[in-house]
């Protein structure tokens, strides 16, 4: 069986991330949504909001490719919750020529801790590339609208937590 792993924060879950996920499932039989605990990064959801986020958009993704998907929380080393997972590849999304130069790095080091697990790229579909999770916040907190950059569930949940 071959697993995949994609890993991120989702705070929230974008279109842009299902995208990935959607084409991701045409690589693999299961795929792992890896979501990153990281405090550091002070995210808006709770884990648990994050969690019940993806496994929600990823039933329905589930359902029309076929591929088993599953959420699962980590907060070690990426190398290491692929290994926890048994992952061989690790999926990770690409929108502009700056998410490659920090991926290009991540991948030398997760290679040389683990030459056994492969990294592929997936770019975004263009109609996607300028979404990212932090812009989304801004607009929703400035009253903007969103509707074009996550789904209707994931947008009822973040104007929700804004209290909009």
């Amino acid at each position: 069986m071959r697993i995949g792993l994609y890993p991120g924060t989702f705070d929230p879950l974008t279109l842009g991330h299902a995208d990935i996920i959607k084409r991701a499932c045409a690589l693999v039989d299961r795929l792992v949504i890896g979501i990153a605990i990281n405090g550091a990064k002070g995210p808006l959801f709770s884990l648990e909001e994050r969690v019940a986020m993806v496994e929600a958009e990823c039933k329905i993704l589930s359902h029309e490719t076929g591929t088993q998907i599953i959420a699962h929380p980590f907060e070690n080393l990426l190398i290491h919750c692929a290994h926890d997972v048994g992952a061989q590849i690790i999926i990770r999304g690409l929108r502009a020529v700056a998410d490659f130069e920090y991926e290009y790095q991540m991948v030398g080091m997760n290679r040389a801790m683990d030459a056994s697990v492969e990294t592929v790229f997936l770019m975004a579909e263009a109609r996607h590339q300028s979404i990212a999770s932090k812009l989304v916040k801004e607009i929703a907190r400035l009253d903007g609208d969103i509707s074009s950059f996550v789904s209707e569930p994931v947008r009822a949940v973040l104007l929700e937590k804004l209290n909009k």
